[in-house]
């Protein structure tokens, strides 16, 4: 950075100093010129020419430096423009500094911020480590520091004195460097490592006060304070250097801020002084330019005035130049546009194709039903297959007639023949088919009325033969018979008739066809013949059109071809259920067909019973009526019946033959369905391989049937042509011959300039079809690229949605992961929140307990002080004697004290596991506030598609490490507690306490108090706030696993759905299929109709839900691209309104006011007064001139002043001219702003408005599609309603079917009646048949008739004809009746099977009626549900996706912009590529159209030469052999033969013309390749390129055009000679006409050799096109397969990615199961520790009865105390009443000594007598002398008698008083000193901690300085233990007095106290044999 700054400024520095050099020397020139110019109006010439010429020189010099300032001052303009680039470059990277250096400058503070706060705890550690140091140094110690603490605390020392020291120097450079950053950074840094070794310092404090507490607290007070010291010392420097710190970054920022105000302002100012100094040198300039108008010459300001004008007219040229560039840039702009519109119409291209092809759907859909519907009509073909194959033959035979016809006319359209052929047979075979219909209900109908009439019959013969009274009756009713008979005999004929008459139409009817197509043939034939060679051309346009259309056809079904063959497949399957179905169906038919013939069985079986029975009772009737004489007849009858059951025998065989082979057929039929089926699947498959294959060969075989279809074409015409010749020439011969002879003549007679005008007629039309030829290309190669863009579109889309559907597939997966997970968390959750809450509230409890107790703690704190104080004023009052109440309650005070003590101990102790537990109950309750924010977390991810796991499993490892953070604090913090629980507070034992201590302590305790009720208040509400935050983020989970569940069973609902109502469908189909069954006759067809409509619609409503599931998907895409294009939208607005405030800034910077209309005012203002100015101009220089003109008249002392005057009025003017110059230039320079800003702003309104327009079709195309699927809706509402409505119809039908089942139940109820009735009737009448004849035969043969009876006789014989005829009728009745009976009972089971089906099927209509009711219902429901759900799932979806857009997807936006850019950069390649691919190929068509136009000219030329040749020729001819026809027809045959020569060059041509094609096609490829890559190269300058290259290419063209004419004419006239040489060897060679006829013949051969070889040539070229082709199939399979490859390595880095996330999960898993082991280790050690504490408490009891008999054995001692108390009192009075005295037993017994001794020994006593009493050595020796003169006797008698008069005080009992009296004084002596060291009492047995230590502190200072360290008492019994206190003497055991140390000094030894300094007398034990005087000698020596 410092070297890029250091760089710019000496790059600044460069080009200043080069500015500011040119500056001095462009000063220098103005300074001596404006001296030169002041100086010329004083200089004075005398002659005008001098003047003349001194002017003109003048001139030119000033025109020379204008010349040279002008370029200096376009080169300082370069330069200012260059230093502002720099200077706005400079002040971006400023600014980018800048906010570095703030960046910085706010993460230093915010460190700065972390240290104070860190030195801030440390400072308060080491106040407690001083605390703790000056309690443990105040306590009572024995023992010296350890040398390690020493050590330590020296070296500390050391660390803390021995810190590096930075510099700490001020700002010496001005120049903008790193350094001071650098060197803050270095100080940072610094304080950093001081902070960290302050902490380690702390920590070994730490374990320094926690390890040896006694120890250091034992050390001597000189190392503490040094240690105090030295730690306010290091607080002082840190806050020092912390202030230094702040104080150097302070002026850090302010020096920077500082530096850059600086640099700016001196920019600005060196700017400003440019601009100043430019400005003077223009106003230099024009004053120099104005100064030229001296009095001299004023004519030179117009000169001037021309060049400010040619100047302005120079800028305005530069406007105009502006105004052009800025109309290139909008004819841009425009060709952007229209680029724009020309993508529009490309999606409505694809829109329309979209459209035909659900066009092509919904003709699919009736080519199924078409299907069904002759698979319907295949079944009824066994009934027309006679018809059928009548008009198949017609059919086949109009097909030929048909094919002919296309032969003979292709100018007829052919597929519209074929369609109205085919209509009309469709509407005869439909005919023909209604009326079979009819006939056949007809015959239906009479076949009821005849078994109805033959009922009747029967009824009437059975009450006729029942009242077989009359035979007139009888005879009646058989002539109603007979005419009866008559009557349906007669109806017979009149059917067979009609049938007959049926027949004869029908077969008018294909005669009428025939006919029909006869004439149309003839029509056909007669159009032909009217056709024209146009009608032929245009005809050829057509088929090229119709070929087109199919082609597009072709692509648009080859574009859509899978889906249509997935759908197909489907459609397929659902077919083969169906037809699966329908095989069940025709199995259950066969089995009920089985069941049926088993019936018929049985009846037949019962029948010949019947007949067996018939036969017996015929042989019994033969045996009684052996004599009735219609015997014979009755046999004859019996076995006609016999012949007539056979008969029916045979029927019911062939009619159960029937049934079987239309079973068979049935099964044969399934069978071929099956195999169709399979076929139909394999074709499908072949299809797709063929699609495939075919896809890929399309576009290379297109060029190649189009050049297949022309050469066949022409080889049509050719053959046609040939046809036509041979057919006419044998006939036609002479006609040709005039024709030619008078074309000849015509075209001999045709002028120059018809041929020119027809050639160009046929130029032009040539040019127009090869235009149409090139747009029909264009169109072709757009249809191609359009197809294979589909193809790949539908490649891709099908791999991105397998790819969907497994990662879907993998999201579900997930998903149920993670919804258990979930479910576990939540689990977990609830067990934590209910343990936490049943802590809470046991934590409750306790708080209120503590409280209660704390208020009783306070209470008695209260009493306490007031006693406290009332024993203040107690002990304050002089006490001479001590009352033994007071002790009591100073005891009771202290025993309460502990007491306190130890309750406030236990309080801390429950407070700080209150604490603890409310720690770990807000750690728990992080934790799932945490885990509840990755639930949340991971339910948003799965709703957003589970985008970013990655992030999640981020989040998991933080929130892992979070909780691996917390449980080492947790551990942490359970040792601590383990080392605090191993130390309890022991108390002190002190016997007396000051006052101050007693206060300091109260106040203290009271103080924690309130601070612990604080804190306790503090946590609670923290509880109550954590409680109500997991209650929340419970009631936020139970709310999104809710949602969840309701879109798992919202999607689990409308699968189930969609289940059911493809069930109810099958159910639909079933039922249909079975009424189809069920309802027989005319019902079928109305059933199948309703299946077909109902099949229809459930295809139409597949369709229309994949269009919905596809219109969704667009949907989905299409939002996602809005908000895609919404968020680029709302970049490209903030850039906008960035660049907006840019330039308000800037206008701002510009003028203050930033108005343009105040612009335009200024400038109008401004224009004014300078045209004010002007005017004033003018008159000053007329005023100039007259002065002038006066100067020149006065004298030379006046003219001096007078132009003095002159010229100071002249630069006043020039002064306010260059004024206004420099305002109107600022202006000009502030409009050119304006117009800049204006002009980007234009840019940005286009650029926006082009972004609108996108925006608004993207819109119009999602209304479009809302619209389609709204449009879609209410097409499935109307189907439905229509569905209901044929349902409820159907139910109708179903209703009548019932009724009309109902009434023929009926009728066969009435008909089984009757034929019982039947039955009975006809025995009774044979009974009585046989009976009358019995009876009639009886009396014939009895008796003989008289005569008149044989009329009778005759009746009867008749009557019995009559009967036996009547019998017949009666048997054949019978027959019919079994007939009947048989159908009947059929019927019946037909019946009863159908009324149960109808039932059936209406109590399922009702049902399905109501699901579908219930159905819609819920649909409405769901969708509703649905709607909403997706709804709120967008508005979620959307949310989610704001939000990850506006934490994470920054960077992923800035992405998508540029993908964005280059993709549409990309397109505008695409799109200007594909332009100029256009324009390429029309030029490449352009120059081949010129080419063919010069081919066909040359040609033309060619014929014309031709004809004139063969008109000369038969002029030559007919002038030479005008008799020789041989000849002419050689020639005729010649011109033949040249004919067919130029059909054969036009074929040629035509193949030329296809390689040439060829050949272009590829160099229009090669040359868009070659301007792809120059377009890459040259964006920039492509237009002006392009424009020049457009001219270069007219004026080549041109030229090319030019060159071409010439070649033409050269060649032309090459051709002419040519030809006439040719007529020249023709007029020769006629006499050899034959041979070269023969030579010509055979040319012509080898010519057709040579053409079938080129055509052989072009095949094999044809073939290896196509193994080409293969070639490039096979390599598009290989590149398919390698990119399946790469989808396939793809899905395996997704999955090995997938993998690796699984590991790492598991890991993580694994190291939560770790951490939870841990934990629970952890909580296996809180267990044992909580174990620990309850040892601890058992072992505080057992101290509190220790302490309880402590204070017993206290209280014992307080009262040996008092006793001491009143001893050291007596003493004290005994010393105040015996000071001066001597003890009376003393002087006693040295009195007695004295006598007890020997006399020689006495002086010694003496001695030792006068020692005692304070005498000198030398005085007692004197006394001694003195007595050895006197006599001792004498001084001792005067002493005893002197003192015999006192009192002698009695001497205690001693035990050693019975001794003898012979012993000396000394030994007495010893023996009384050993009476007094024995105790007078026993010693009694004290504990070892009540022992106080030998070498004790004074007591006040125990009082003072109670040890407040824990292991104090520890320490007591380790030094008590030194010194055995039953070893110790009297008054080291216990002192006489407790007061001060320092007794009276006057008075006797051994009065005093035995106190520190004189030495204490051990009891010594003295053996009986050792003389007293070794014992005084030993102790005198002592």
């Amino acid at each position: 950075m410092s070297s890029w700054l250091g760089g710019l400024g000496s790059g600044l520095g460069q080009s200043l100093g080069q500015v500011g050099g040119s500056l001095s020397s462009f000063t220098g020139q103005i300074s001596t010129f404006t001296k030169d110019m002041l100086l010329e109006g004083v200089e004075e010439v005398g002659d005008a020419v001098t003047e003349l010429q001194v002017s003109n020189s003048k001139l030119a010099e000033v025109e020379a430096a204008f010349t040279t300032q002008k370029s200096e001052y376009d080169r300082l303009r370069k330069l200012y423009a260059e230093l502002e680039e720099k200077h706005e470059a400079s002040e971006i990277q400023i600014k980018q500094q800048s906010a570095e250096y703030r960046t910085v400058l706010q993460q230093k503070d915010v460190e700065i911020s972390h240290l104070k706060a860190r030195q801030s705890g440390l400072q308060e550690e080491v106040q407690k480590l001083q605390q703790s140091a000056q309690s443990a140094s105040a306590g009572p110690a024995v023992l010296p520091v350890t040398t390690s603490s020493s050590i330590t605390t020296s070296s500390s020392a050391s660390s803390f004195l021995s810190r590096p020291s930075g510099s700490h120097q001020g700002f010496h450079s001005d120049e903008v460097d790193l350094s001071d950053v650098i060197w803050s950074q270095q100080e940072i840094n610094r304080l950093s490592t001081e902070v960290m070794r302050l902490e380690a310092e702390v920590a070994h404090w730490r374990r320094m006060s926690q390890a040896k507490g006694a120890g250091a607290g034992n050390g001597d007070q000189g190392d503490i304070l040094k240690l105090q010291r030295t730690i306010k010392e290091l607080r002082e420097e840190m806050s020092r250097e912390v202030d230094e710190h702040q104080h150097e970054l302070a002026a850090l920022q302010d020096a920077q801020r500082q530096k850059l105000n600086d640099i700016t302002r001196r920019h600005r100012e060196e700017l400003a002084e440019y601009e100043e100094r430019i400005e003077e040198l223009e106003e230099q300039i024009q004053s120099g330019g104005g100064q030229t108008t001296s009095p001299s010459d004023a004519s030179k300001l117009p000169e001037l005035q021309k060049t400010i004008r040619s100047l302005q007219e120079a800028a305005e040229q530069r406007e105009k130049q502006l105004a052009e560039l800025s109309a290139s840039l909008e004819e841009a702009q425009s060709k952007q546009a229209s680029l724009q519109l020309e993508k529009d119409d490309v999606q409505e291209e694809n829109a329309g194709l979209l459209q035909n092809y659900a066009r092509l759907q919904a003709s699919v859909a009736e080519l199924q039903t078409r299907v069904q519907e002759q698979e319907e009509r295949a079944l009824q073909k066994a009934q027309l297959d006679h018809e059928v194959q009548t008009l198949r033959n017609n059919l086949t035979a109009a097909e030929k007639e048909i094919e002919r016809l296309k032969n003979l006319a292709e100018t007829e359209p052919k597929e519209e023949v074929e369609h109205a052929d085919i209509l009309e047979l469709n509407t005869i075979i439909g005919t023909l088919r209604q009326e079979k219909e009819v006939l056949e209900q007809e015959k239906f109908s009479l076949q009821e009325k005849l078994n109805a009439k033959e009922e009747q019959t029967v009824g009437k013969n059975g009450a006729e033969f029942g009242e077989s009274e009359s035979l007139e009756d009888v005879k009646v009713e058989l002539e109603r018979r007979e005419k009866a008979l008559r009557a349906t005999e007669e109806e017979r004929d009149t059917l067979m008739c009609e049938l007959e008459e049926l027949d004869r139409q029908n077969q008018e009817a294909t005669q009428h066809m025939i006919s029909v197509k006869e004439q149309l043939k003839e029509a056909e034939a007669e159009m032909s013949r009217l056709s024209t060679e146009l009608n032929i051309a245009e005809d050829q346009k057509k088929a090229l059109e119709l070929e087109l259309e199919a082609q597009k056809e072709k692509m648009s079904q080859s574009a859509f071809t899978l889906n249509d063959l997935h759908m197909g497949r489907q459609q397929l399957e659902r077919t083969v259920n169906e037809l699966k179905d329908k095989l069940g169906h025709a199995h259950e038919q066969g089995r009920e067909s089985r069941r049926e013939v088993t019936e018929l069985k049985k009846i037949l079986q019962e029948r010949e019973e019947q007949l067996s029975s018939a036969k017996a009772e015929l042989d019994q009737a033969r045996e009684r009526g052996t004599e009735s004489l219609g015997a014979e007849e009755e046999l004859a009858v019996k076995e006609r019946e016999l012949t007539d059951l056979r008969r029916e025998l045979n029927e019911l065989r062939s009619s159960q033959e029937n049934v079987m082979s239309e079973d068979y057929e049935l099964k044969m039929e399934n069978n071929k369905l099956k195999a169709e089926c399979e076929q139909t699947l394999g074709k499908v498959e072949e299809l797709t391989k063929l699609m495939t294959e075919g896809q890929a060969a399309l576009n290379r075989t297109v060029r190649e049937k189009e050049t297949r279809i022309e050469a066949l074409k022409l080889e049509k015409t050719q053959l046609d042509d040939e046809l036509r010749q041979a057919e006419r020439t044998l006939a036609e011969q002479a006609k040709q011959y005039q024709k030619t002879i008078e074309d000849l003549t015509r075209a001999r007679s045709m002028d120059a300039s018809a041929l020119q005008m027809e050639h160009e007629r046929a130029i032009k039309l040539n040019q127009e079809k090869d235009m149409e030829i090139a747009q029909l290309k264009r169109d072709m190669e757009q249809l191609a690229s359009d197809h294979r863009d589909t193809n790949e579109m539908l490649s891709i889309t099908v791999a991105g949605q397998k790819q969907l559907t497994d990662l879907l597939q993998e999201k579900d997966v997930f998903m149920d992961t993670l919804k258990q997970n979930a479910a576990d968390l939540q689990t977990e959750m609830d067990t934590r929140i209910s343990a936490a809450t049943k802590d809470t509230d046991v934590l409750r409890q306790a708080l209120e307990e503590k409280d209660k107790q704390l208020g009783g703690m306070k209470e008695e704190n209260s009493h306490l002080k007031e006693e406290i104080d009332r024993l203040r004023d107690q002990q304050s009052r002089p006490q001479p004697l001590a009352e033994p109440r007071t002790l009591d309650i100073i005891t009771e005070l202290e025993t309460e004290i502990t007491q306190l003590k130890s309750s406030r101990n236990s309080l801390e102790e429950e407070v700080q596991a209150l604490r603890r537990s409310l720690e770990e109950q807000q750690a728990s309750v992080l934790l799932s506030q945490q885990s509840l924010q990755i639930q949340q977390g991971e339910l948003e991810q799965a709703l957003a598609l589970h985008q970013q796991t990655t992030l999640n499993y981020d989040r998991l490892i933080h929130a892992r490490d979070g909780e691996i953070a917390r449980l080492q604090q947790t551990v942490d913090e359970l040792s601590d507690s383990r080392g605090r629980a191993d130390s309890p507070p022991v108390q002190g034992e002190v016997i007396m306490q000051e006052d101050k201590t007693q206060n300091l302590h109260q106040e203290n305790g009271n103080e924690k108090h309130d601070l612990s009720k604080v804190e306790i208040e503090k946590l609670v509400r923290g509880i109550k706030e954590k409680e109500s935050e997991i209650s929340q983020l419970n009631e936020k989970n139970l709310s999104l696993t809710r949602q969840l569940d309701q879109l798992v069973v919202s999607r689990d609902e409308v699968g189930k759905l969609s289940q059911v109502i493809l069930q109810k469908d099958l159910e639909i189909q079933a039922l249909h299929a079975r009424v189809s069954m069920g309802a027989g006759g005319g019902h079928s067809q109305d059933v199948m109709f309703l299946q077909q409509q109902l099949q229809a619609y459930a295809v139409e409503r597949e369709q229309v839900l994949a269009v919905l599931n596809e219109k969704t998907r667009e949907n989905s895409q299409l939002r996602s691209d809005h908000h895609r294009l919404m968020d680029i939208m709302a970049g490209k607005e903030a850039a906008l309104l960035k660049l907006q405030q840019e330039n308000q800034r800037l206008s701002n910077m510009s003028d203050p006011s930033g108005n343009q209309e105040m612009f335009k005012e200024t400038i109008q203002n401004l224009s004014r007064i300078i045209r004010e100015k002007d005017i004033e101009i003018d008159a000053l220089t007329q005023k100039c001139q007259t002065l002038v003109t006066v100067l020149q008249s006065s004298g030379g002392e006046s003219t001096a002043g007078s132009g003095g005057v002159s010229s100071n009025q002249f630069e006043e003017l020039l002064h306010e001219r260059d004024t206004l110059k420099q305002q109107v230039k600022k202006m000009e320079e502030w409009k050119q702003q304006v117009i800049t800003t204006v002009r980007n702003m234009q840019h940005e309104s286009a650029q926006l408005q082009e972004e609108l327009i996108k925006l608004q079709g993207q819109v119009s195309a999602d209304s479009d599609c809302s619209s389609k699927l709204s449009v879609d809706y209410t097409r499935l509402i109307q189907s439905y309603e229509q569905k209901e409505k044929r349902l409820g119809s159907l139910s109708q039908e179903l209703a009548h079917v019932q009724q009309t089942i109902t009434q023929l139940s009926t009728t066969k109820d009435v008909l089984l009646c009757k034929l019982d009735s039947v039955a009975q009737t006809p025995e009774v009448a044979v009974v009585q048949s046989s009976g009358t004849s019995l009876t009639a035969d009886m009396p014939s043969h009895q008796t003989a008739l008289p005569p008149s009876n044989e009329k009778l006789q005759e009746e009867l014989v008749q009557l019995q004809a009559q009967i036996a005829e009547r019998e017949n009728m009666i048997r054949t009745l019978k027959e019919n009746n079994h007939r009947l009976s048989n159908s009947a009972s059929a019927s019946e089971s037909e019946q009863r099977s159908q009324a149960e089906e109808v039932r059936q099927i209406r109590e399922r209509l009702e049902s399905l009626q109501r699901s579908v009711r219930e159905k819609d219902l819920l649909i409405k429901t769901k969708g509703d549900q649905l709607i909403q759900v997706s709804e709120s799932l967008r508005n979620r979806e959307n949310d989610n996706e704001v939000l990850k857009q506006a934490v994470t997807n920054l960077k992923e936006r800035a992405l998508i912009l540029e993908m964005d850019v280059k993709k549409l950069k990309e397109e505008n390649e695409l799109v200007a590529a594909r332009s100029r691919e256009k324009e390429s190929e029309f030029r490449a068509l352009q120059e081949t159209n010129m080419q063919f136009s010069l081919l066909l000219r040359e040609k033309e030329f060619e014929l014309s030469a031709m004809s004139e040749k063969a008109a000369t020729v038969e002029r030559m001819l007919k002038d030479k052999e005008q008799g020789k026809s041989g000849e002419l027809n050689q020639l005729l045959n010649e011109l033949k033969s040249m004919q067919d020569k130029a059909v054969l060059f036009q074929q040629e041509r035509d193949q030329v013309m296809m390689a040439l094609k060829q050949k272009q096609m590829e160099t229009t490829a090669v040359q868009t390749e070659l301007q792809h890559t120059r377009d890459k190269e040259q964006r920039l300058n492509l237009e002006l390129e392009r424009l020049r290259n457009h001219l270069l290419e007219i004026e080549d063209s041109y030229t090319r055009e030019a060159l071409a004419a010439e070649d033409r004419e050269s060649e032309l006239r090459r051709r002419v000679a040519m030809l006439d040489e040719k007529l020249a060897t023709s007029s020769s060679a006629v006499e050899n006409a034959s041979q070269q006829a023969s030579m010509q013949v055979e040319s012509l051969q080898e010519q057709l050799s040579g053409v079938m070889k080129q055509r052989d040539n072009a095949l094999a070229q044809l073939r290896t096109s196509q193994d080409q082709v293969n070639q490039y199939a096979v390599s598009l399979s290989n590149l398919q397969m390698v990119l399946e490859q790469f989808q396939q390595e793809e899905k395996a880095m997704y999955s090995a990615e997938l993998e690796k996330l699984k590991r790492e999960k598991e890991e993580w898993r694994r190291k939560a199961q770790q951490l939870e082991d841990q934990a629970s280790a952890l909580q296996l050690n809180l267990d044992e520790a909580n174990a620990a504490l309850d040892s601890a408490s058992r072992l505080t009891d057992q101290l509190d009865l220790k302490e309880e008999q402590i204070e017993e054995l206290k209280k014992q001692v307080e009262v040996r105390q008092e006793m001491l108390e009143e001893a050291q009192r007596k003493l004290m009075n005994l010393l105040n009443s015996t000071e001066g005295k001597i003890d009376k037993v003393l002087m006693r017994n040295l009195f007695l000594g004295y006598f007890h001794t020997p006399k020689t020994k006495r002086a010694d006593v003496l001695r030792l007598m006068g020692s005692v009493l304070g005498l000198s050595r030398e005085d007692v020796d004197k006394m001694l002398e003195e007595d050895g003169q006197h006599g001792v006797t004498g001084w001792m008698s005067s002493w005893i008698r002197g003192k015999g008069a006192q009192s002698v005080p009695n001497t205690p009992q001693r035990p050693t008083s019975g001794q003898s009296l012979n012993s000396s004084f000394s030994e007495m002596f010893v023996r009384f000193l050993e009476m007094e060291s024995t105790p007078s009492l026993p010693a009694p047995k004290l504990l070892v901690h009540d022992i106080k230590p030998l070498s004790a502190a004074p007591p006040r200072r125990s009082i003072s300085s109670v040890s407040s360290t824990p292991a104090g008492p520890a320490a007591a019994t380790k030094r008590s233990g030194d010194s055995n206190p039953f070893l110790a003497p009297r008054s080291a055991a216990v002192p006489l007095l407790a007061g001060s140390s320092s007794g009276s000094s006057g008075g006797h030894l051994l009065m005093k106290p035995i106190s520190d300094a004189l030495p204490t007398f051990t009891p010594v034990p003295v053996s009986a044999e050792a003389s007293g005087g070794a014992v005084l000698k030993d102790l005198l020596k002592q």
